[in-house]
């Protein structure tokens, strides 16, 4: 197992220093992450919490996988890389072609 996790279903109202504190009870921490939003400054609902151990990241998915954290159920997974994750195309710049100013003929007057 990797040392770091995922960790989803965050409250806004969870913070860096809460995070860590609530996982310590696992383990040693080596670092915890809320992920904030660049636009909003608002967190994002998830984060990332490295582990020291890989025993202490699986203790923290067993301990504290489906436990509340600010008034909300976290979920905690072992952190896959960015390029084993599935990606659907989605959102700007899936082309297409359509659509835009003066494109149809007769309305380029």
């Amino acid at each position: 197992m990797a040392k770091k996790l995922y960790i989803g279903s965050l409250s806004y109202d969870t913070t860096d220093d809460s995070l860590r504190n609530f996982f310590s009870s696992a383990g040693t921490v080596e670092s915890a992450t809320v992920i904030m939003d660049k636009m909003s400054g608002r967190s994002r609902g998830f984060g990332f919490v490295e582990m020291a151990s890989d025993e202490d990241a699986q203790k923290a998915v067993e301990m504290l996988n489906g436990k509340e954290l600010d008034g909300r159920t976290i979920v905690v997974n072992e952190a896959r890389p960015m390029e084993d994750r599935p990606r659907d195309g989605g959102g700007f710049g899936r082309g297409g072609g359509r659509g835009g100013f003066g494109q149809r003929r007769g309305f380029d007057r």
